[in-house]
């Protein structure tokens, strides 16, 4: 087996690891399948990626400072009492000040602890930070009236920083995740259900920096077929040597069946080593951002807010959605009449495709799209149903990769996304959202019932959170519970989110069908 681990000048070197560096114990539970084939990267995410942004936040502030500066001076000389070498100097020395309110803001520390945090989920803690460091500079200044700040030179110092800290924090992010050190080692207790789950789905998002390593199980559930060559490495109880003997980092708590004590023993056994630890907690399906954590005399009490959205709310999405689509359409519209020659130059048949898609509500509406297919592309469906991705799985999707059915446009305009652009005119007309469930065509919805059809409380949506995860890779019954879940925890700063988050994934999507 060959394990990676740093060398001297932080590049990963490879070490033959035989069978004698694991752990005795984990021979007599390790059923599945021999440990063999296992690549695993050591590193500290947590070191590196906290000195990369606080390299940024340094870079950023400086280059907002100095362009401030220039903008400024060459308006004419100094505007707030002071030079611009001594402004400077007094700058400079205010930068410790601006680390340690990044920290207090919890600017350095998520990085470790979540695996898909970005610099789109800080954004609002950074424009908030920002935002208060030049108020308070004012408001000193004027209190004391050392200096007289010109406000127009410090709304554009505001506007700067703001700026260059999320593009150097950007930047940082891009560097860090190229880097061995930012992969961490991880391993999950319990190979149930849901302990499989969660590998299937960390296996799919290698953009997490995440190299899970195993399963920890005295008694696992049946192996998933889609799960490599992830092993079962042992019972509970080699999950301190496994910890040691892999460089582990992160502990992954799933449904286990061991006892609760057993658990906790294994935990506290963890509290030398630098370790995260993770708990998929009980009722995950219905846990998402809005749930509070409360306690009544030490006990922590998970609070959970009504499932149902205020009107409030609901206006303001659609306020969000009426403004983004119009502003979308005017931007977009040289782009969409380029797309319809070419779909017109390229095949015969209409430029927009129509479909009837189950609406908010259980209204039905007709979706627009641009054709990307032959026509008469439905009458071949049952022709082509052995090349179905879910022949022998899922029955209620019907994907086929590389569609021998889709035209070379239709095929560039899928990679990108763009076919889906007319539905901004669903927007405006209310059927639709920008951010929302994943519209279904009829025979889809047929199989959504019971507590699942709460996922129609909000109208569909161009983008959700199945486009962000995966889009075609996500099966049919977690699409619907990542449904439900946006719905019953709606928040405007989430639709913000995963709007930011959609053309990265648009971008790093390889196939579209």
């Amino acid at each position: 087996m060959a394990v990676k681990r740093p060398s001297s000048d932080g590049t990963a070197i490879g070490v033959a690891v035989g069978p004698a560096a694991v752990p005795d114990e984990l021979s007599s539970a390790a059923e599945w399948r021999p440990l063999r084939d296992l690549s695993v990267v050591r590193g500290r995410r947590g070191w590196v990626v906290r000195r990369m942004l606080l390299a940024a936040d340094l870079a950023g502030l400086l280059c907002a400072f100095a362009a401030t500066e220039l903008l400024f001076l060459a308006q004419g000389g100094p505007v707030d009492g002071l030079s611009a070498s001594l402004e400077s100097i007094v700058f400079i020395a205010t930068l410790p000040a601006w680390v340690v309110g990044a920290k207090l803001y919890g600017l350095y520390d998520r990085d470790s602890q979540n695996a898909d945090h970005t610099t789109v989920d800080e954004f609002p803690s950074i424009f908030h930070f920002v935002t208060v460091a030049v108020w308070l500079f004012f408001a000193g200044s004027w209190i004391t009236g050392l200096t007289d700040p010109n406000q127009p030179k410090l709304a554009t110092f505001w506007l700067l920083a703001i700026s260059a800290i999320t593009g150097f924090r950007v930047t940082a992010r891009a560097v860090a995740r190229r880097r061995t050190s930012y992969i961490q080692n991880a391993i999950i207790v319990g190979a149930g259900d849901v302990g499989q789950l969660l590998g299937r789905k960390l296996r799919n998002h290698s953009e997490y920096g995440i190299n899970l390593v195993g399963f920890v199980d005295s008694a696992p559930k049946e192996r998933r077929e889609d799960l490599g060559d992830l092993t079962l490495l042992g019972p509970l109880e080699s999950v301190p040597g496994l910890v040691r003997e892999f460089d582990v980092e992160r502990v992954i708590i799933a449904f286990s069946n061991e006892s609760h004590s057993d658990i906790l023993d294994v935990i506290r056994s963890l509290k030398d080593l630098e370790v995260q630890i993770d708990i998929v907690p009980r009722l995950f399906e219905i846990v998402g951002p809005r749930l509070n954590i409360n306690s009544v005399e030490g006990l922590p009490i998970v609070s959970i807010p009504p499932l149902r959205l205020p009107r409030s709310s609901r206006l303001i999405k659609r306020g969000l959605d009426l403004t983004l689509a119009a502003i979308g359409l005017i931007l977009c519209a040289p782009v969409m009449a380029l797309v319809a020659l070419l779909i017109k130059l390229d095949s015969s048949g209409p430029v927009l495709f129509t479909q009837v898609r189950m609406g908010a509500n259980d209204r039905t509406f007709r979706m627009f799209k641009f054709r990307t297919m032959v026509t008469g592309a439905d009458q071949q469906k049952p022709a082509l149903n052995h090349l179905n991705k879910h022949a022998n799985g899922d029955s209620r999707m019907f994907k086929i990769p590389g569609d021998p059915r889709v035209t070379k446009v239709g095929r560039a305009l899928r990679r990108f996304s763009l076919d889906e652009l007319p539905q901004l005119f669903n927007v405006v007309k209310g059927e639709m959202s920008l951010v929302g469930p994943r519209p279904l065509v009829l025979n889809e919805d047929e199989f959504v019932a019971a507590w699942a059809r709460r996922r129609l409380s909000l109208r569909p949506g161009m983008t959700g959170m199945w486009q962000i995860l995966g889009r075609t890779d996500i099966p049919f019954d977690e699409m619907v519970k990542l449904d439900y879940l946006y719905v019953t925890n709606w928040t405007l700063a989430g639709d913000l989110k995963i709007l930011a988050r959609t053309m990265p994934a648009v971008l790093r999507q390889q196939d579209a069908y």
